[in-house]
This record gives structure tokens, C-alpha cells and sequence, in this order.
């Protein structure tokens, strides 16, 4: 079956030349988990592309924090991908140990509309 888009990371596949994304969820699915984890500028061409999270981790974790956070996510996936609605966006700071300095989960649960598939996306960004 003909893939979509490469998978990442890129690995060698004995059939394709290297492992391939092969239904629309899977492919928004890390295409979504890619602009969370992209900063501003990182990406050729596109400056402005990107959540950019890990700039969020050196600052005091507070529920103004998240909504800056929040907002930002809203507004790169209207910006890059308009069909996905965000349904809910869950945050955790473990940070209550010095084992856990500047770690935040996040979760964030989507509905991909044009097929009515919802999906999750969940990371933890290190800094």
C-alpha cells in the first residue's frame, strides 16, 4: 500500500525504502505532535511554524502559563492545520521534585473533522 508521508524518526522498511505513514489519522497524528514540539524559527522557509513548548519551561508554572501555552497551541492549528478541532488540552507539571525541574505533560485530545476521527496526542517536553 502506497504510504502518505515518511514516519519519523526515518528507519529503513524492506518493502517501502523507509517506513511510511499509511492512513490520514496516523499522518495528522504526527504531523499535530510536530508542530507542538517545533520552536518558532526552527523550520526552513517558515519562521513563525511551531508552539515552540520548551520556551514555556523556565518560567513559573502557573495557570497563566498554561493558558499562554493553550492559547498558542489554538492558534498554530488553526493557522497549520485548520481541520483538526481541539477538544481538550490537559496539562501536568510534575515539577514537585528536583528530579521533575522543568518537565511538562501534556495532553491534548482532537477531532479530525472532514472524517470525524478524534485522536490524542501525548508528550512530555524536557527542557
Amino acid at each position: 500500500m502506497p504510504g502518505l508521508s515518511p514516519k519519523l524518526p526515518v528507519t529503513k522498511d524492506p518493502v517501502d525504502g523507509f517506513t511510511l505513514t499509511h492512513t490520514f489519522k496516523e499522518m495528522i497524528h504526527q504531523n499535530f505532535k510536530n508542530l507542538i514540539l517545533t520552536s518558532p524559527g526552527e523550520r526552513v522557509m517558515d519562521p513563525n511554524f511551531g508552539v515552540g513548548i520548551r520556551s514555556f519551561l523556565f518560567q513559573q508554572m502557573s495557570t497563566f502559563i498554561f493558558s499562554d501555552i493553550e492559547e498558542r497551541i489554538m492558534t498554530q492549528v488553526s493557522l497549520y492545520i485548520p481541520f483538526v478541532q481541539v477538544t481538550n488540552i490537559w496539562f501536568n507539571n510534575p515539577s514537585e521534585s528536583e528530579e521533575f525541574a522543568n518537565v511538562l505533560d501534556i495532553r491534548i485530545e482532537y477531532l479530525i473533522t472532514p472524517i470525524g476521527a478524534p485522536g490524542v496526542v501525548e508528550t512530555r517536553v524536557i527542557a
